[in-house]
């Protein structure tokens, strides 16, 4: 499995327009063999700070989908990021 975490920093009024924009790449990561979660949202406290999270089967899913990457006006957009991939071994439900 892989989990892709971190966040994006973009202008606080920017952040609305970025999130609507990513709207469709949400939906089509999700519907992607292999993708098991996919999330882009904003930070509750930083009006800047979009987070990231994704959990993949395999890093081949993530490179299928990685394929198209971001487009230019979302690169644009982005201030900072902070943002890895993470090849687990094992996982424990908590619920």
């Amino acid at each position: 499995m892989v989990i892709v975490a971190g966040h994006l920093e973009v202008d606080p009024q920017d952040r609305a327009a970025y999130l609507a924009d990513c709207a469709a790449v949400v939906a089509q990561a999700r519907s992607t063999p292999g993708c098991l979660d996919f999330s882009i949202a904003a930070d509750l406290i930083d009006d800047a700070r979009i987070v990231i999270f994704e959990r993949w089967e395999s890093r081949a899913a993530v490179e299928a989908f990685r394929a198209g990457g971001p487009s230019d006006a979302q690169t644009a957009a982005i201030r900072a990021a902070s943002v890895a991939e993470y090849d687990i071994a094992a996982a424990r439900s908590l619920t």
